[in-house]
């Protein structure tokens, strides 16, 4: 069941457009990854799906009907949906008071409330923190507490803004763990922003890429924000942050002007992984030198990354990875294919 569907959707501030998504369906029930670089407009696009921003053009549909922007309707709509950020602000009272106000807000009676605190401090794990001041937890603490504040309302969406990106790695584990079990228990729909490709791999049913606030077609690895500069042999170079050149020959026309900004979309499926000793050749489509960073089996084929200034994800059959054994920390070359370069202007 669709949940909410989005329709020519623009947002601008001060005259610049952040967002602009001409389709975007979200499914009742699923846990959906929400992928980009920072300034991509992912904050953004949770406050749209959290009734808090209205867009500049576009319609907005949740369960089915348009989102009408007026004080009461959105009130109405902003009880259904609960946005936690990466950064939860905390009142500086006790945990069990930071989870009691929002139910003393919706007038929830004064059993029901200590019910509900003890069912969300229990969910998340911070049942003996009950009496604690909400500024003498840690950073990974603070944000299940954001958690079970969230969850005592009953929402039917959970909106998190990178939820392990300011945590250390056990809490990291641990809030994976509470949003799989928050929508497999509850059935809360849920929506998180992440920079983690593997996070967003292994937890997320669905996963979404913005790129210059724009959704990208394209799998949630190797999206980079580049220049395209056409060469006079009818190449293309892609420059990435930092100088980082990657060169093909792509097929495609070459865009209108000396260069243009936007993103380049890599299919992970479509790279030469080499050994240094085993490279040859020269000129477009020259391959790149990296590191290996992390392998990881993921659905009966392999995932290799490689750091060659940004980190590139590199997916091989399990008799292509039998054959060549990368190991991690170890130096091998990239060579992308030309068919598995597209380019999105800005």
């Amino acid at each position: 069941m669709i949940l909410y569907a989005l329709r020519d959707i623009v947002q601008r501030y001060n005259g610049r457009t952040v967002l602009d998504i001409d389709h975007l369906t979200i499914e009742t029930g699923r846990i959906h990854a929400l992928l980009g670089a920072n300034g991509a407009g992912k904050s953004t696009l949770l406050r749209v799906l959290a009734f808090l921003e209205e867009p500049a053009r576009g319609t907005v549909f949740f369960s089915g009907a348009p989102v009408e922007y007026s004080p009461t309707r959105q009130l109405a709509l902003r009880r259904r949906v609960v946005l936690i950020d990466q950064h939860p602000i905390m009142f500086s009272t006790t945990v069990a008071k930071n989870i009691e106000f929002g139910l003393t807000i919706r007038k929830i009676d004064q059993e029901t409330r200590r019910r509900t605190i003890d069912q969300a401090l229990a969910m998340v794990g911070l049942s003996r923190y009950r009496q604690t001041r909400a500024h003498e937890l840690s950073g990974g603490e603070t944000q299940r507490l954001a958690l079970a504040r969230g969850l005592a309302l009953a929402p039917e969406v959970l909106l998190c803004d990178e939820p392990t990106a300011s945590v250390d790695a056990e809490n990291q584990v641990i809030i994976a763990d509470l949003l799989r079990r928050i929508n497999a228990e509850l059935g809360t729909t849920i929506v998180f922003t992440s920079h983690d490709r593997i996070q967003a791999a292994t937890l997320a049913h669905h996963t979404l890429v913005l790129a210059g606030g724009r959704l990208i077609d394209t799998g949630a690895d190797n999206v980079f924000a580049c220049m395209a500069l056409p060469q006079p042999d009818g190449s293309l170079l892609y420059r990435l942050a930092g100088n980082l050149d990657i060169r093909v020959n792509d097929g495609q026309r070459p865009p209108p002007g000396p260069a243009t900004s936007g993103h380049i979309a890599i299919d992970p499926w479509q790279i030469d992984l080499q050994w240094p000793a085993s490279a040859c050749g020269d000129g477009p489509g020259k391959p790149l030198a990296g590191t290996v960073t992390a392998i990881l089996a993921e659905g009966g084929h392999i995932r290799v990354e490689i750091n060659i200034g940004v980190l590139l994800v590199v997916r091989l059959r399990g008799d292509v990875y039998r054959l060549l054994l990368p190991a991690v920390g170890e130096s091998m070359l990239v060579r992308p294919a030309a068919a598995g370069c597209s380019f999105h202007p800005s």
